[in-house]
This record gives structure tokens, C-alpha cells and sequence, in this order.
């Protein structure tokens, strides 16, 4: 079901670039027209990515789920029945919202949900299916081209939408909401639908306008205005709807998101650049022929995912993705229009950069952060992902057409640029993980679904010292010992402090509190990360389901030991 509604949109995109002269003749759409339909899709997409963790904090997720299908389902109708340019634009805003709603309410779900032991399994077929299917986005449009026509694609790509909407009723579980004393934050929604709308609308009109016209460079730059506010005031909340603080405030999820983002925005120049590159000298099924070794690529990554998923060579697999991908780049620079055998070469070397580097980055920010969470850290991901990749194609092609002697000139220029934020994307991360003052650990999958601490040790980023770490340890060491009793409670020994366990290490309560919770909060203590959580339940009466399990666990603890578990949880 997730496969059957994310691989649409997806592939549908990377298909579109052969099909919008036909589109544009048929709907008599302008070239501009067309641009701005993809251009406020794209941020639709963007967008959606925080409407659904705002969703499912306060609404039946899985009821949700049913209705982003629906939606999906619609859009799909309305593209591929479109009869003017009003319908399309409608229909695949809709496609773009629906995706990312999709996205966010049933990946993450997927992965600390489905049994632990399938982790690797669950992986590879993602990465596969995702990424295998947008790769062979150029094969599909220019085949559908081949024939001049391009509806037997929208409605190939509707019915399965129906698919996807029928497999959700099947498979259908209700879910409670994820916390729904959570605050609405409706500033948080509102930065995001401003930035995005405005900097893909702005970088739409590079298509008819030239980049420092105020309808393009207004937009573009107040949009990014707002979605750097929206970081920044997520940052700094107390209650925040987007997990930031966390991620920024260790190595490894900055590493992985900043290998994902420079991945994403140099993987453009590979792809879109050096296709339209070879449009006047081979046909459109030529070149997605030429560009098939990106599948067998994204094919071989998602076996080496699964190989090192639960490995520490997780850590270093998007970086050597970010080799593959400069590499690629490379091969596409040194001649433009690139010669058959160079561009077969340079597509599977991107194939391999591209599906070694977003999905492994995504994995690598996810399980650095509590399982709890991996909602939030793959919507602030796709959000990032999203402008990075998307809104820079039309800077990229402006700046293609509108630099150098030639468009052969300025493809070549576009092309080093790309290839410059592969490295410095490389650098970034290296440098992100050698500031760690310790080695990467092995994951460990079976603490997923179960419970929120990291699947690995979760190192600082900047600014502790040892002494600090360890003054954060013992500090939390003697918070886990102290005992609360409950009111209505009697405390076994008289003679003890009521508000201290026995000090006696052979005592029943105090060895068991002492290791009770290993990881009490989201981030490792250990670690020397602030012990906060971007999400605090409120004490009114509702239950935040994310407790489920430490509640299990400590009924099934001694009862002053189930106490003190209890309590920290109201606490926290």
C-alpha cells in the first residue's frame, strides 16, 4: 500500500519532462503555465510534509490515512481527465499534497512498527520500489512520447491510486491519535504554506522572467525568508511541532540530513541538465533508454542498504553514495552533449550516488533520534529535501540557458556547480562525524518498535566537554533514583526517606531504578545532549500513546520501581 500510493507522484514527476510539449499542445498550456503547475505541486508536496505530523497528533491516523488516499485518488482523476489548464494545475497539486500526507502518516508507522526482524527487508524494498521507480521516470515519459500522447500515463498512474486506496481499506487498523493534547501550532503550518508557496511560485517564473525581475527574486527570497523563520522558531520552542533542536544539536542526524540536502540539489544537474542536453540529438526513448543503468543502480544500493543497515557501516554509506554521485557528475561535465557510452556510464554512477545517499541519510537521521519521534525527523527531512531538490531544477535550467556563450556552455557550468556540491556535501558530513568524540555503534532494530531511546548512541555535536557530559550523567543517574512516592501509597520501610530510594545496593527498588530506563528520554544521557523532548504530553486526563510501552514495562516492574517510571513520565 505505502509503495502503490508514494511511487506515483514520484515517478510521474521524473516522467514529465519528455510529455510537456505534448501537454502544453493538447491543454494549450504555455511553457510558463506548465512550469508553475509543477512549481505549486512541488510545493504542495512540501507542505503536506507538515500538515500530516500536525494531523496525526490530534486525529485518528489510520482514518487519516484513508482520506489522503481518497485524495490521492481524486488528484489523479482530475489530472488525467483534464480538460484546460485550471483542471491540471488542480489535479496535480493535489496528486502533491496527498503524497506527502501519505508519506509522513504511513512510513514512519511502517518502520518501528512492522516486526523488527523484517527491518532489513522493509528497507530494501522501500528504497528499491522509490527510488527504482523514479528512475525509470525518463524511460516511462519517453516511451508515453514515443506514441504523442500522455494521458494513458495519468491514467495508468490513477488506477494505481485505486490500488493504493483499495489495499488501505483492506489493510485498515484503527489508530488513536498520536497526542492530542499537543499544541495546534498553526504558526508553524503557516510559515511552512508561505515559504514554500512563495519560493516555488518565484522559481516557477525563471521560465519566462529573468532572475532579478521582483516576481521572481520577491518570492524566491521571502519564501526562503520564511522557511529559515519556521527552522529558527521551531528551534527555540518549548513545545515545537517539527523535531529541530535534537537534530541540530548532534552529529550524526546533521550529517545525514546535510549529506541528504546536497545530494538532492546536486543529483538535479545529473538528470535534468543532461537530458534536455541530448533532447535535440536522440529521441525521447533514446535518451530514457540511455538513462536505464540509474534503475540498475538504485537496484544495487538497496541491496548494500540492507547489508549494512544494522551495521556501523551505516554511518559512512551515504558519504562513499556522495562519491558515486560527484563521480557521475563528472563523467556528465567533461563533454556536453555527452557521448551514448558516457552518459550510460554517468547515469549508473548517479544511480548509485542517488540511491546510496537520500533514503541510507533519512535511516541514519532517523535512528539517531527516539523511535518516537521518526514522525517528526522524516517530515523536517522531505520538507528540506523537498526545497533542495525541486526548487533548484528551474534555477538550475535558468541558469543553463542564460550563462556562457551556448546552452551547451552554460549546461557545462551547471554541471561543475553540481558536481562542487557533491563535495562539499562529502566534506560536510566528514566533518559532522569526525567532531564525535566516540566510534559508531552497531544499530540495535529490536529497540525499535519498542521503545524511544536512539537505535544508537547518540553523540553531541559542539560545545560539551567530558566533565559536562558527565555531570549530565550523574545528574540523571540520581533523578532515576529518586522515589516519589503516591499519595495514596505506603512506603514499605518506615524508616526510610520518603523521598529517596534505600541506599542499600542489595535493596529490591534501587537496583532495579537504577537500570530501569536506560533510555528515559529522547536523546542518551550519555550523550550529553540536553534532556528535553520536542514533545511534552500536558497533565490533563488524555494518554499520549507514545507511553504504551513504558507503561507495559513498568506494571511488570516491582511496585516501587513502576512508580518511579510513572513519575517520570507525568514529569516529563
Amino acid at each position: 500500500m505505502v509503495m502503490l500510493a508514494l511511487i506515483p507522484y514520484l515517478a510521474l514527476s521524473a516522467a514529465l519532462g519528455p510529455l510537456t510539449p505534448i501537454i502544453g499542445k493538447q491543454l494549450d498550456m504555455s511553457a510558463q503555465t506548465l512550469s508553475l503547475s509543477s512549481g505549486l505541486a512541488n510545493a504542495a508536496y512540501a507542505v503536506g510534509t507538515v500538515l500530516a505530523v500536525q494531523f496525526a497528533q490530534h486525529l485518528p491516523q489510520r482514518r487519516m490515512l484513508l482520506g489522503y488516499a481518497v485524495l490521492l485518488v481524486i488528484g489523479s482523476i482530475l489530472a488525467a481527465a483534464a480538460q484546460d489548464s485550471g483542471m491540471y494545475i488542480a489535479g496535480r497539486v493535489i496528486q502533491g499534497l496527498s503524497t506527502s500526507l501519505l508519506l509522513i502518516a504511513a512510513v514512519p508507522p511502517l518502520a518501528i512498527g512492522y516486526p523488527a526482524n523484517k527491518l532489513r527487508d522493509t528497507a530494501v524494498i522501500m528504497n528499491m520500489c522509490i527510488f527504482g521507480a523514479v528512475a525509470l521516470g525518463p524511460f516511462i515519459g519517453g516511451l508515453q512520447a514515443q506514441g504523442d500522447a500522455w494521458r494513458p500515463l495519468f491514467w495508468i498512474v490513477a488506477a494505481i491510486s485505486v490500488g493504493a486506496l483499495v489495499l488501505a481499506v483492506l489493510t485498515f487498523e484503527d489508530a488513536p491519535p498520536a497526542n492530542p493534547d499537543s499544541p495546534r501550532d498553526i504558526p508553524a503550518i503557516a510559515l511552512a504554506a508561505i515559504g514554500c508557496v512563495a519560493a516555488f511560485f518565484g522559481a516557477s517564473q525563471l521560465t519566462s522572467h529573468r532572475f532579478l525581475d521582483p516576481i521572481v527574486i520577491v518570492p524566491l527570497l521571502g519564501g526562503l525568508t520564511a522557511i529559515v523563520i519556521l527552522v529558527v522558531y521551531q528551534y527555540r520552542a518549548r513545545r515545537p511541532l517539527l523535531t529541530v533542536r535534537t537534530m541540530l544539536t548532534s552529529t550524526i542526524p546533521v550529517a545525514g540530513i546535510s549529506v541528504a540536502l546536497f545530494a538532492a540539489a546536486a543529483s538535479v544537474s545529473a538528470t535534468v541538465l543532461t537530458a534536455a542536453a541530448l533532447t535535440g540529438h536522440y529521441s525521447p526513448l533514446h535518451i530514457g533508454v540511455l538513462y536505464l543503468p540509474e534503475v540498475a543502480g538504485a537496484v544495487i544500493t538497496a541491496v548494500v542498504l540492507g547489508l549494512v543497515i544494522t551495521k556501523r557501516a551505516m554511518h559512512y554509506l551515504p558519504l562513499a553514495g556522495m562519491g558515486f554521485l560527484a563521480a557521475g557528475i563528472l563523467v556528465f561535465a567533461i563533454h556536453v552533449p555527452s557521448s551514448q557510452a558516457a552518459t550510460l556510464v554517468g547515469s549508473g554512477l548517479t544511480g548509485i550516488g542517488l540511491g546510496a545517499t537520500v533514503a541510507p541519510a533519512l535511516f541514519v537521521a532517523g535512528f539517531s533520534l527516539a523511535s518516537a519521534n521518526l514522525q517528526r525527523v522524516f517530515a523536517i527531512v522531505e520538507l528540506f529535501r523537498a526545497v533542495a531538490a525541486f526548487m533548484i531544477a528551474p534555477i538550475f535550467v535558468y541558469f543553463a540557458a542564460n550563462v556562457g556563450s551556448s546552452t551547451e556552455v552554460g549546461t557545462q557550468i551547471a554541471l561543475w556547480i553540481g558536481f562542487a556540491l557533491a563535495i562539499i556535501g562529502a566534506l560536510v558530513g566528514v566533518g559532522s562525524l569526525r567532531a564525535r568524540r566516540r566510534p559508531p555503534t552497531d544499530t540495535r532494530p529490536r529497540t525499535l518498535p519498542r521503545r524511544r531511546a536512539p537505535a544508537w548512541v547518540l553523540p553531541a555535536a559542539a560545545g560539551k566537554s567530558p566533565s559536562a557530559r558527565d555531570q549530565d550523567t550523574s545528574r540523571d543517574r540520581k533523578r532515576r533514583l529518586t522515589w516519589h512516592p503516591h499519595p495514596k501509597s505506603r512506603s514499605p520501610d518506615p524508616s526510610s526517606s520518603p523521598t529517596t530510594a534505600p541506599s542499600s545496593p542489595n535493596s529490591r527498588s534501587s537496583k532495579p531504578a537504577s537500570s530501569s530506563r536506560p533510555a528515559a528520554t529522547h536523546s542518551s544521557s550519555a550523550s550529553g545532549n540536553p534532556q528535553t523532548s520536542d514533545s511534552h504530553p500536558s497533565t490533563t486526563q488524555h494518554f499520549d500513546t507514545q507511553n504504551a510501552t513504558e507503561v507495559q514495562e513498568a506494571a511488570q516492574r516491582p511496585p516501587q520501581t513502576a512508580r518511579i517510571v510513572i513519575d517520570e513520565m507525568k514529569a516529563r
